[in-house]
């Protein structure tokens, strides 16, 4: 079961192969008052899967979230036009770390594994047009950090570093096939 309505993560998971349905979690995803970027996204994964287990209480279920930050500053989702441009302007020049939650919950046995990946990703130096011709193309208002490094959003980076780039797209595969080995589930 993944508990998401993500259509990346969707896209991810699939390539394993592996059956799976989709359920969406329906969570606050706000994050709390100082609360830490890898904090965040490792609580919100596990309020997912925990969530999607109220309905689903015999299940492994897969649950993610991210949390971009630059300077203390968490960039969650834009959703609009405006919110994108004032993203990208911010981040433009600047390294991005991206922090991304994954959590594996056996709603059975009621064994949760969570683990935080984080990616880094340094932005080009990007004019205002080049914001705005990429934001036109893509509109990744649903991306936190308001970039696709999956499509178009790839000319924005400079250069990009981390132990799984599943990561950066919102779903650490690598992690995830350890975790569902953990629960006896071999992908191959």
């Amino acid at each position: 079961m993944l508990g998401s309505s993500s259509i990346y993560r969707q896209e991810q998971l699939g390539r394993l192969q592996i059956p799976f349905k989709i359920a969406n979690p329906s969570i606050d995803e706000k994050p709390l008052e100082n609360e830490l970027p890898e904090v965040t996204a490792f609580r919100l994964a596990e309020a997912k899967a925990r969530a999607v287990a109220i309905t689903y209480t015999d299940a492994l279920i897969i649950s993610a979230d991210q949390v971009a930050v630059l300077k203390n500053i968490q960039l969650g989702k834009p959703l609009t036009h405006e919110n994108a441009v004032k993203q990208l302007r911010f981040m433009r020049g600047k390294e991005v770390v991206f922090h991304s939650a994954l959590s594996l919950f056996n709603s059975r046995t009621n064994h949760i594994q969570t683990r935080v990946i984080p990616f880094y990703v340094k932005f080009r130096t990007l004019s205002d047009q080049q914001i705005e011709n990429y934001l036109n193309k893509e509109k990744p208002y649903h991306c936190a950090g308001s970039a696709k490094s999956e499509g178009l959003g790839i000319v924005l980076i400079e250069r990009m570093a981390g132990d799984d780039p599943n990561a950066l797209i919102g779903l650490p595969l690598i992690a995830l096939v350890d975790m569902l080995a953990n629960e006896g589930v071999e992908v191959v």
